[in-house]
């Protein structure tokens, strides 16, 4: 069982560290809410600054990385906290990056149509902020209204951050990864993951214990004590579960690899970095390192009518995938099928006039056991994700219904599985086309008179599938 003080530090960490890295599916806003107040200074500022050298020379000593050159440190206060996170935002990803990311969340369904992304993520990570590392700047920002003794376990964390930074260049290494979403979160999730179990390691050092002697247990258990802060309370569930993953997936990996070989296991994930979220969540998988597969995906949009432009072109990875089954199917269902996924890929297009969205993507799983159990179960989510719709159609290997911005159809080959929300019937076939699939099967000459609701046992029930 988790010490009380641990589990409270480890609930409270996990948003004192959400700034330092911008954040998945930030949406564009010019506008931002004015900033808090800023608190009176705990300590004076050569305290402040002794006690990071003095943390960053004990956490060189846990991670076996040892400090290359002086750390820059500066006391900073909320309002100059949050500015930095305001322009890393934007630096990070470019302003059509960011929309086409909010974008893509509504198109999936993991955000109202009217949520307003960029400002709630300001206040959210501004809500709690103790401090961060610029990776950029090579600079660590020490919050100056955090009492001193407090400073500590966050200049753990943040210590970690620029001691990686001098040996492996962490901004570069990060970006390294994309366009490919997936690999890039996989990727935060080990940095926030193994600067968090420096942390903890660094609380119980006085113990003569480290993370490794803790026993095994669900980081996510921690979520009920995030929830009652303010802000964080509103979000919807995609928001909290991509803000807090990094910490609490990445720590469960980072504890996976100190187990096997301590400190040095680590350092080597910068040489062979994860590949994808799915090696996060599974660390068992990480070894073998074998990269997820890329379905290929081609896509006519000429014809649909209107003016329609490509925003986005990108992978889910399990943890998305999970989160989108999870919306429909609940936690339980969600995760045990997510875990089948071998690879995805989805295209978003916008029509330029009425914003209209049309969404392809194709999933791959590990076997048509699995693809045939994402067929039962993601078209009963997908009727629950649009309320207004009619005509549904099923046949064994295929699934459709007309919604108000036109048709949605899901279709699996085997392993793979096809699905298409939005534009019109000839669009869809073209789609079919391009990857080398026959048309869709033929509607019945009465379709137009098939009611909105009918009775479906999924397919997988049909096999004895659980």
């Amino acid at each position: 069982m988790l010490n009380p003080s641990l589990k409270r530090c480890l609930a409270a960490c996990a948003l004192l560290f959400l700034p330092s890295f911008a954040t998945p599916f930030a949406h564009s806003q010019e506008k931002v809410p004015a900033p808090a107040k800023s608190g009176t200074p705990s300590g004076d500022k050569t305290g402040s600054l002794a006690a990071a050298d003095e943390v960053l020379v004990q956490v060189s000593a846990l991670t076996k990385l040892s400090v290359r050159s002086p750390l820059k440190k500066s006391l900073r206060s909320r309002e100059e906290i949050r500015a930095y996170v305001l322009r890393r935002m934007k630096e990070d990803k470019s302003k059509e990056e960011r929309y086409a990311a909010g974008r893509a969340a509504v198109a999936f369904g993991l955000v109202p149509k009217d949520f307003q992304m960029e400002p709630f993520l300001i206040d959210l990570l501004t809500e709690q902020i103790a401090g961060l590392y610029d990776p950029e700047g090579h600079e660590f920002y020490i919050a100056d209204w955090i009492p001193l003794e407090e400073q500590r376990m966050v200049m753990a964390h943040e210590m970690t951050h620029a001691l990686q930074d001098q040996h492996f260049q962490i901004d570069k290494w990060m970006k390294a990864a994309r366009p490919n979403d997936d690999a890039e979160l996989a990727r935060e999730a080990f940095l926030e993951g193994s600067a968090t179990a420096a942390m903890i390691d660094y609380m119980l050092q006085g113990m003569g214990k480290s993370l490794k002697d803790l026993p095994d247990f669900d980081p996510e258990m921690l979520l009920g004590e995030l929830g009652d802060t303010p802000t964080l309370k509103k979000a919807p569930p995609f928001i909290k579960d991509a803000l807090i993953f990094p910490y609490f997936g990445g720590l469960k990996f980072s504890k996976a690899l100190l187990a096997k070989s301590g400190w040095d296991a680590l350092a080597g994930v910068f040489e062979h970095p994860p590949v994808s979220t799915q090696q996060i969540l599974h660390p068992e998988l990480y070894p073998d390192g074998r990269p997820p597969e890329h379905p290929a995906l081609k896509v006519n949009a000429k014809v649909l009518r209107g003016e329609w432009k490509q925003l986005d072109d990108n992978s889910l990875g399990e943890f998305g995938w999970k989160e989108i089954l999870q919306q429909g199917l609940g936690k339980d269902r969600a995760t045990a099928l997510a875990s089948a996924w071998s690879g995805d890929r989805y295209i978003l297009f916008e029509e330029k006039n009425s914003r209209k969205l049309v969404l392809i993507y194709r999933v791959t799983w590990s076997d048509a056991e699995h693809a045939s159990r994402f067929l039962g179960q993601y078209s009963e989510a997908l009727e629950k994700k649009y309320a207004v719709r009619g005509n549904l159609f099923r046949r064994s290997n295929f699934f459709s219904f007309e919604a108000p911005d036109g048709p949605v159809a899901l279709r699996c080959m085997d392993r793979d599985c096809v699905v298409i929300e939005g534009g019109n019937r000839v669009f869809l076939d073209d789609v079919y086309g391009q990857i080398g699939c026959s048309p869709a099967p033929e509607l019945p000459k009465d379709w137009g008179r098939i009611p909105a609701k009918t009775a479906f046992v999924p397919l997988y029930l049909t096999f004895g599938y659980r």
